[in-house]
């Protein structure tokens, strides 16, 4: 059996035609928990059975509400070659989004929910973005990147060895789609392009950006500044995270990356000189925020390193927080300032740590000393 390189989108299987789909697909795997969800449900709705387990009486009467075999929607994941049964989308949210409450209010999810978001890049853009659907927000989402899926890139992405080669952006739709099939996903396999950031930017509530390109890291802020879309950005530092707001939709004077580059624009960067880039980079990705072993591995890179190191414990930090600030953001909760933050593990568990920031602060100058004279 061939692989499937292509296929991230489930097919909505009407009742009468669950018999021609098995018989088509001899190996398929039929998954149907309707009785275990409204279980589920049933306890959600009825807290105070909680510390007691006398409710069959209860439950049989509100099961029968839903015993009707057309009760729900069939999905069909060839992927997976699987076959499943969903509540309906309003019941299906109501279940997986049951135990948010109170620290996500009603009103809270559906405003989530009912969201655009695009994402730039799906190795750390991967973690937020799954993340985002698996707490209920953003039906529709926008997904870009032109890479596949590498061998190197399983220590930071929630995938197994089956899908190297297969484009990234598909596989987070497929994902996105197993959580929520009701969700619209828009793919963009070639990543962000002169020809396509129309379509991509149009109607989104917040763009998050974790592409590789920095002139596409640029350019893409200036677009989001037009539109007062806001950004956020998480970058990987050791085992911990930098991140990034800009509130354009806030502020659309605000200088990009919170005037980290200074005025420097896209087009300038585009025609910058070899020699000049690696300052703007350090400043880009952090320097003066990254954990020590960090820099010293980027002073590396060429010698005995292929690339920079990049862990999956910041992967999945960054997925956390791209997520949670994403919620407040959407939410347009004024709290949430523009800025550049550092969110570091070590700082927290290391009391000696604080002993070493002369030692870092060394070796950042150190790594400038050096980026500088590379060509």
């Amino acid at each position: 059996m061939s692989r499937d390189f292509t296929t991230w989108q489930p097919q909505a299987i009407p009742l009468s035609k669950i018999g021609e789909v098995v018989s088509a697909h001899p190996e398929i795997s039929t998954v149907d928990e309707t009785e275990h969800n409204l279980e589920e449900l049933f306890l959600l709705r009825n807290p105070q059975f909680k510390f007691n387990e006398n409710y069959k009486e209860e439950l049989k009467t509100f099961s029968e509400k839903y015993q009707d075999k057309n009760f729900g929607n069939w999905f069909y994941f060839p992927w997976t070659n699987t076959l499943i049964r969903y509540f309906p989308e309003d019941l299906h949210n109501e279940l997986r989004t049951g135990r948010n409450k109170y620290l996500i209010t009603s009103d809270e999810q559906n405003q989530f929910y009912y969201s655009t978001i695009a994402f730039l890049g799906m190795s750390v853009g991967s973690h937020i973005a799954l993340t985002v659907a698996m707490t209920g927000g953003s039906r529709h989402i926008k997904l870009a990147d032109p890479d596949i899926l590498s061998g190197d890139n399983l220590n930071r992405v929630r995938l197994g060895f089956q899908h190297v080669g297969v484009s990234k952006s598909v596989l987070v739709a497929r994902q996105i789609y197993e959580i929520n099939p009701y969700a619209t996903i828009e793919l963009y396999p070639d990543g962000i392009t002169e020809n396509n950031f129309e379509g991509l930017l149009k109607g989104v509530d917040l763009l998050v950006e974790e592409t590789d390109n920095p002139y596409w890291k640029l350019r893409v802020r200036e677009l989001a500044r037009e539109r007062e879309i806001p950004v956020i950005m998480g970058t990987d530092n050791g085992d911990g995270a930098i991140i990034d707001i800009e509130r354009f939709d806030m502020n659309k004077t605000l200088p990009l990356l919170n005037g980290l580059i200074g005025k420097l624009t896209a087009g300038e960067l585009r025609t910058m000189k070899p020699s000049d880039l690696p300052k703007v980079a350090g400043k880009i990705a952090g320097a003066n925020l990254v954990v020590p072993r960090m820099l010293q591995s980027v002073l590396e890179v060429g010698k005995s390193l292929y690339s920079w190191p990049q862990l999956g414990t910041a992967a999945t930090m960054c997925g956390s927080l791209g997520a949670y600030l994403a919620r407040r953001i959407i939410l347009r909760d004024k709290k949430i300032k523009s800025g550049r933050y550092s969110v570091n593990p070590d700082t927290t568990f290391e009391c000696r740590y604080r002993l070493g920031f002369l030692s870092r602060k060394l070796t950042f100058l150190k790594f400038i000393g050096v980026m500088s004279t590379r060509k």
